[in-house]
């Protein structure tokens, strides 16, 4: 019995020596690893990478931008169901244990002892450990790593409500498909928010954390459907699903729909780029990519898909008038064809398909189309075949070559076996598309840019900036610096009349030469008809674009004074003040013309084009607005009847109203009788002007309702003749009427706004007078007070025999210098 006592106590005092060495030991492993743990306290102020998204004005969203696609969502607005399966999935024991599951890692310790040398070693991270790895001590496999991830994730637990340390979690664990976060996750594999997910959808993102890459939703399909149906199965044994529940769930198919990663609006592609420079340039690649801001755009996407197919239909237009190019590339049929037309690249962004010409007759030819890819990005076995017609290619005719210009009389002409080619379903001439049959057709050469703006507050409702941004990211519409020609000359007008001159103004339109000074030949501008006139108004001069007219008008106003007005209305920055500039020899953008526009329409007011309305910070603190009007009362706490709210524009006037209403009163000259009648056809008081310039490189339109301005211009990257006789009238005019037709379809048509003070007076159309019993052609002018018209005229550029100008004293009409008795033939 004695020997029995002394052999406990010798037990009790070596296995006491082991404790208090143990102790010792396991503070010393402590003290050493505690003594460089990162800064947990960081967690309470983190803002991980957030990504930044563009929505439309609709609210529609337009693209998102990041390296981390990751959206922050407090616990609160997390569901139950899916907490409950990231629990289930990852931590079921969370709410229970400080930081660390001492029952899972005894688990996780047997297992790897019996798997050792096997398979890699099985963890047993709590939730808790997981956001102390992923926010502080990284991902490293070793045992160092895993007492550190211990020892902050008990500080951790001290520090923080379970309900943080979820939230943290949940918006920073990597998913998969590029997604960051359970809310990112939600759209990015089910396009919907967290709100929506489905027992078996929670189910599966639950089940990602772990290994997101062996769980591919279509390369790994069976794995996936497996994990996730475990984690239901878990959810079920831990008491958060019902079992009739989870057997649906797990019947049902993983439906995953991965969200686009470009522009979400279909031919948003140049305005989201555009939007996605502005915010780079204003803030930062940082902010952009990580800063979680919210960007309001002032796009109107119903207009800008007209937009697109106005622009994409006019480019096509031109193009085929000077004939077909050749295919876009040729490959050998052996073989699977549907596998090697898959390997050519075709742009993404158009609505055609790539075909390959499998055999030719006559008449027709059979073609293959390019086979789509699966989800998993396998491509499918199915081969989609149809007919290519006569009908189909008959503007075919060859654009070089031994063959250019010849007459089209069979297929065989146009196209070969192996030919890769682009197609597009084939319609009769209801629209009712031809089953199985299709039209050719071919990437133009040209190119062209579209915009629309609202004219009053200069925010972009669509841009284009080019056929297919697929194929070239260059946007036309604000980087494309192109000589506007006769587009540019309501500018110069518009300086003339702001300073004394009237609509009725007569200037003469005969040949003039212009000393350019020593050493430099005598310029002699010419009008494009070739043709002169004698004495006109100002308002033939500008609706028949006379290019002689506008050259003596800028030589009377002075260019320095219309150098002025452009940097006015925002055309130019400094413009060169020579005469040629008045016909538009500067360089300038589609968007700056549009807000120079914008100034004739909107009454004087210089605007500023935005794409942009609102930027918001992460934390929905707006940082940025367009709109900097001041609303007079718009903070009133409650209706008191007092005056109604009203808003202060301090945008500077820089047109006088009535000036700007007389220039309007012009340019809807220009498309009742002018160069612009292609306008006509919208059926509803249209402005606009026509621009073309030297050797027809390039054609422009702008044109104007009440509330909308809408600009086109059209020309090659590197500028060369579009051909002869290509006018802004003929070739961008019409897209100017393709997308007003469909844009203002269904909207009450709205005349232009009179301002106060202006007489409208009928005059003689043709010599600018009063009008007079007997006149023919009559029309309704616009003065200012004080400046209608009398029974004489000043001509402007009209000489005596001696070659000098006459004075200011007036010439009768009935004069024969006036050219008075002709002048009626000549108009």
């Amino acid at each position: 019995m004695h020997l029995m006592m002394r052999f406990l106590g010798f037990l009790f005092a070596v296995g006491a020596i082991l404790f208090i060495v143990g102790a010792v030991a396991v503070t010393a492993v402590i003290w050493h690893y505690s003594k460089d743990l990162p800064e947990y306290s960081q967690l309470q102020d983190y803002e991980p990478p957030v990504m930044t998204r563009v929505h439309a004005a609709d609210g529609s969203l337009v693209a998102e931008y990041a390296k981390e696609r990751r959206l922050y969502i407090p616990i609160q607005a997390v569901p139950k169901r899916v907490i409950d399966a990231f629990i289930s999935a990852e931590d079921k024991n969370f709410y229970e244990h400080g930081g660390v599951d001492i029952t899972s890692i005894i688990r996780a310790a047997v297992t790897n002892i019996e798997n050792y040398g096997k398979r890699r070693p099985q963890g047993a991270s709590t939730i808790t450990q997981q956001v102390a790895k992923n926010f502080l001590v990284g991902s490293e496999t070793s045992y160092h790593r895993k007492i550190k991830e211990a020892l902050l994730a008990l500080r951790i637990e001290r520090a923080y409500s379970k309900d943080k340390i979820l939230e943290l979690y949940l918006n920073e664990i990597y998913l998969g498909l590029g997604a960051y976060g359970i809310a990112a996750a939600s759209l990015i594999y089910y396009d919907k928010s967290v709100h929506e997910l489905t027992l078996s959808e929670a189910a599966y993102l639950a089940a990602l954390p772990k290994a997101p890459t062996s769980l591919h939703p279509f390369r790994q399909r069976d794995r996936a459907l497996e994990r996730r149906n475990w984690v239901i199965d878990r959810m079920v044994e831990n008491g958060y699903a019902a079992a009739k529940d989870s057997e649906r769930a797990k019947r049902e198919p993983l439906n995953v729909t991965p969200r686009p990663t470009g522009a979400h609006i279909y031919a948003a592609e140049y305005f989201a780029e555009e939007v996605r420079r502005e915010v780079y340039d204003r803030y930062g690649e940082k902010k952009l990519y990580e800063g979680g801001l919210s960007v309001r755009a002032t796009l109107n996407p119903k207009l800008q898909e007209i937009a697109k197919k106005a622009l994409s239909d006019g480019l096509v237009r031109f193009d085929e008038n000077y004939g077909w190019r050749g295919p876009v590339n040729h490959i050998e049929l052996a073989g699977d064809w549907g596998a090697k037309l898959a390997d050519v690249r075709a742009l993404s962004d158009i609505p055609w398909k790539l075909a390959l010409v499998l055999e030719t007759t006559d008449q027709s030819a059979r073609i293959g189309l390019q086979p789509p890819r699966e989800r998993s990005g396998e491509l499918s076995k199915e081969r989609e075949v149809g007919t290519l017609p006569f009908d189909g290619m008959k503007w075919a005719k060859w654009a070089a070559g031994p063959n250019k210009g010849k007459p089209l009389k069979s297929v065989k002409q146009v196209v070969e076996p192996g030919d890769v080619i682009y197609v597009e379903p084939l319609t009769a001439k209801d629209g009712i598309r031809l089953a199985g049959q299709w039209r050719l057709r071919q990437v133009p050469e040209v190119e062209g840019a579209i915009a629309a703006m609202d004219p009053w507050t200069g925010r972009v409702l669509a841009l284009v900036g080019g056929f297919s941004f697929d194929d070239s990211q260059f946007n036309r519409a604000t980087q494309a610096l192109r000589q506007p020609g006769s587009s540019f000359k309501p500018f110069v007008y518009a300086s003339a009349l702001d300073n004394g001159y009237t609509p009725s103004t007569v200037v003469m339109d005969a040949p003039v030469e212009i000393n350019q000074g020593p050493g430099l030949p005598m310029w002699r501008p010419e009008n494009y008809s070739k043709q002169f006139y004698g004495p006109q108004t100002l308002r033939f001069g500008i609706e028949q674009s006379r290019n002689v007219m506008t050259v003596r008008l800028a030589q009377d106003v002075g260019m320095p004074l219309i150098a002025e007005y452009s940097k006015r209305f925002g055309v130019y920055d400094d413009l060169l003040p020579v005469l040629s500039m008045a016909l538009g020899a500067g360089e300038t953008t589609l968007l700056r013309m549009l807000a120079g526009y914008s100034i004739f329409d909107n009454g004087g007011r210089r605007i500023k084009p935005t794409l942009i309305d609102r930027i918001q910070d992460r934390y929905g603190r707006t940082i940025y607005r367009h709109d900097d009007r001041e609303c007079k009362g718009c903070d009133a706490a409650q209706w008191a009847n007092q005056l109604e709210p009203t808003l202060i524009d301090r945008r500077p006037q820089v047109l006088d109203p009535m000036t700007a209403y007389q220039v309007t009163s012009m340019l809807e000259g220009v498309v009742q009788r002018g160069t612009g009648t292609k306008l006509r056809e919208v059926g509803r008081p249209v402005a606009g002007k026509t621009g073309t310039t030297n050797d027809e490189k390039d054609v422009w339109f702008i044109g104007y309702t009440p509330d909308m301005v809408v600009g086109v211009y059209l020309g090659y990257d590197r500028p060369r003749t579009l051909g002869r006789g290509v006018t802004g009238g003929h070739y961008a005019a019409p897209i100017v009427a393709d997308f007003m037709k469909v844009a203002l379809e269904g909207k009450p048509a709205q005349p232009f706004r009179v301002p106060p003070g202006i007489k409208l007076i009928r005059i003689n159309a043709k010599t600018g007078l009063r009008a007079q019993a007997g006149d023919e052609k009559v029309i309704l002018e616009a003065f200012k007070p004080g400046t209608q018209p009398s029974d004489t005229y000043s001509v402007i550029g009209l000489t005596d025999e001696q070659g000098r100008p006459f004075g200011g004293g007036g010439i009768s009409p009935e004069s024969d210098r006036a050219v008075g008795r002709g002048l009626g033939g000549l108009w």
